[in-house]
């Protein structure tokens, strides 16, 4: 996963909008790989239970693109193991 590359576009953009498969209930939270449609798939280290897993991923959003914790946004998926975020300076 080459997150300069994601860092550079959204520095020059303003924003990005990420495509993320998830996989719950991993030892760690890391980028795994880039998979075929394009999404991103990301291990949280959290469970899906009462938006735990949502929390875990904008904390670890927040902390690798070095934003807000509010300028993090789930779009749609919140439910479900597909989400689609966004992230703003």
């Amino acid at each position: 996963m080459d997150t300069a590359a994601l860092q550079t576009r959204l520095q020059a953009q303003g924003k990005l909008t990420l495509h993320l498969r998830v996989i719950p209930k991993s030892p760690r939270t890391a980028w795994s790989d880039t998979l075929a449609d394009g999404s991103i798939k990301l291990r949280v280290a959290a469970v899906p239970e009462r938006g735990k897993a949502n929390e875990e991923i904008v904390r670890f959003l927040s902390r690798e693109f070095s934003i807000p914790r509010n300028h993090i946004e789930i779009l749609a998926g919140a439910t479900s193991s597909t989400k689609l975020v966004r992230l703003t300076l």
